[in-house]
């Protein structure tokens, strides 16, 4: 149980009642302008992010965005670009970004624009979906999706930088595993929706549709994200061009052993992320490429978030670190399983496999987006936090591109084999994880 005082208000109430490991100690930490404000930051921060991760599962590149290019007639050559141009897009601009960061007193409004920006580009999603075919809607869809990725960018730098600012150690994970789960009653509504009313084909008004409210999601979440309380910070008015930018982020990769351990392990912990499209081209391999059969991983990806969200939070209020590894092992150890199962007779034929495997790997997927994002949010403080995030999300982007290209070159013999791959980086992850040392409240 938290030990603040129980709030006046309704939203200092459900605060206290809903998240753990809030003192007194915990606050002093924070600026004393927003101490005060803690409740009413959680609420906007959990609010503003769920609605982000709600749209998020309508421009998912692993589910919805395969079906659609497949749904527009695109070349299959188009969809193996979806993944690594919205995962990578998003980080490798951020160390650049990390100066015009460092300059700006109040940061949520690096996420607010972001959050504009990634609804526009969704918009013209939409349009797409609506409008075009082929080879052209193939490369429309991926020059909006870069567009998104970008805009995405301005908010991945700003959003743990602010939740360091309002939110006291402790509770960081638990607002982020809220979020998850208020997306994971969005995701499973979306699925429902998708299975008892999609039918065996899938229309493009429909993708339309729904990219159009993922866009109304991002408006409503910039406008929430508005109202967070920050404090004006210390602004760094040092040299912030391109190769004063590089410089420094090659330093800290150099000088920063923990740091640079951080970021070895993060990259270790992609057997989550590029595991699932494989289990996906497999599934879709036994035919069935309806909205039905995309409402079955979209809702598993719901059930997983929902499940998930707030026992991997507490967890890694408590050690961000073993989140790490726990979700590195169970993530290795499932693709492991799943192709030990294919080996058995008819096997392959049997449809809940497919998405079962999916919904235990998005569960895993979502303990290692919490654990690594409350880890490199713990582990500095100021300046050096927006450093981090941004030098860890532009190395992870380099580094995906090289790993997607590894796992892509090895699918050519079989999607299996880039599982097994995949599943052995995941078990060095954890040994990596094991070193980084401790710096969640335990």
């Amino acid at each position: 149980m938290s030990d603040t005082p129980r709030g006046t208000t309704v939203t200092d109430r459900l605060y206290t009642r809903l998240l753990a490991g809030d003192g007194a100690q915990a606050r002093r930490d924070l600026d004393p302008a927003v101490a005060a404000a803690v409740p009413r930051n959680a609420t906007r921060q959990v609010t503003a992010m769920t609605l982000q991760k709600a749209g998020d599962l309508v421009v998912d590149a692993k589910t919805v965005l395969s079906w659609l290019l497949a749904t527009l007639g695109a070349p299959a050559s188009f969809t193996g670009l979806l993944v690594p141009i919205r995962e990578s897009g998003s980080m490798l601009p951020q160390a650049a970004l990390a100066p015009v960061v460092r300059r700006m007193a109040v940061r949520k409004w690096m996420w607010v624009a972001g959050a504009l920006l990634q609804a526009t580009a969704v918009v013209a999603l939409a349009v797409i979906a609506a409008t075009l075919e082929g080879a052209a809607a193939g490369v429309a869809v991926l020059v909006a999706l870069a567009l998104f990725a970008l805009a995405r960018s301005l908010s991945s730098i700003a959003s743990k930088d602010v939740l360091g600012r309002t939110l006291p150690k402790g509770t960081r994970g638990q607002i982020t595993g809220y979020a998850t789960i208020g997306a994971g009653l969005a995701s499973i509504t979306v699925g429902l929706g998708l299975r008892l009313l999609g039918g065996e084909d899938a229309e493009p008004a429909t993708f339309a549709w729904l990219l159009a409210g993922a866009a109304l999601a991002w408006l409503l979440a910039a406008g929430v994200f508005a109202r967070v309380e920050e404090a004006p910070g210390a602004r760094d008015t040092g040299d912030g061009d391109g190769a004063g930018a590089t410089a420094r982020a090659w330093a800290l990769l150099r000088d920063d052993a923990p740091f640079r351990r951080f970021v070895v392990a993060r990259t270790l912990l992609l057997v989550s992320a590029l595991s699932p499209p494989f289990i996906v081209t497999l599934a879709t391999e036994q035919g069935g490429a309806g909205l039905q059969g995309l409402g079955g991983f979209v809702i598993s990806s719901g059930i997983a978030a929902l499940i998930g969200g707030r026992a991997w939070g507490r967890l890694a209020d408590r050690s961000s670190r073993l989140v790490m590894m726990l979700a590195a092992g169970s993530s290795s150890l499932l693709v492991l399983a799943f192709l030990a199962a294919l080996l058995i007779d008819g096997a392959r034929e049997v449809t809940l496999l497919y998405p079962a495997t999916y919904l235990l790997l998005a569960l895993a997927h979502h303990g290692s987006r919490i654990g690594r994002k409350t880890y490199v949010v713990d582990l500095a403080e100021g300046n050096k936090r927006t450093d981090y995030v941004a030098v860890s999300n532009t190395a992870i982007g380099i580094l995906l591109l090289v790993t997607g290209g590894i796992t892509s070159a090895l699918a050519l013999l079989g999607a299996e084999v880039a599982l097994a791959a995949l599943a052995l980086l995941g078990l060095v992850g954890v040994a990596v994880s094991s070193s980084l040392p401790e710096v969640s409240a335990t």
